[in-house]
């Protein structure tokens, strides 16, 4: 089994920074597919970022943050980590992360995800 806790959550003013961070514990995810998902009230959860489990650190963004957040890991940390820069007030929203030990398909999908953090909550201030 994977547990996920997130942390960095609070809340900032538009156009701030805030870093997320996700840290595993029970196995390694050195090689699991990681994303990041946002849930804002009212909506369902949506995809935010993914970053692979292979060498090579692929990733994959949302259009809505493309440019403004970046996905990381620290493999020896068993850490992954979502830096959101240029900050809105439509971004406040739940942030959890997720893990997968399958391949890099669907990974927007939420439905493949086997494990799942409380989440953190952002608030962006206009």
């Amino acid at each position: 089994q994977v547990q996920l806790v997130e942390s960095g959550g609070r809340l900032v003013q538009a156009g701030g920074s805030l870093r997320l961070s996700c840290a595993a514990s029970g196995r390694t995810v050195s090689g699991y597919t990681m994303a990041w998902f946002r849930q804002a009230p009212g909506k369902d959860r949506e995809f935010v970022a993914a970053i692979d489990g292979g060498g090579g650190g692929t990733t994959i963004y949302a259009d809505f943050v493309k440019g403004r957040f970046t996905v990381s890991r620290d493999r020896a940390k068993n850490e992954v980590y979502l830096q959101m820069n240029s900050l809105k007030p439509e971004d406040t929203a739940v942030y959890y992360c997720s893990a997968k030990s399958s391949s890099w398909i669907n990974v927007r999908r939420e439905s493949n995800y086997a494990y799942w953090g409380q989440g953190t909550q952002v608030t962006v201030s206009s």
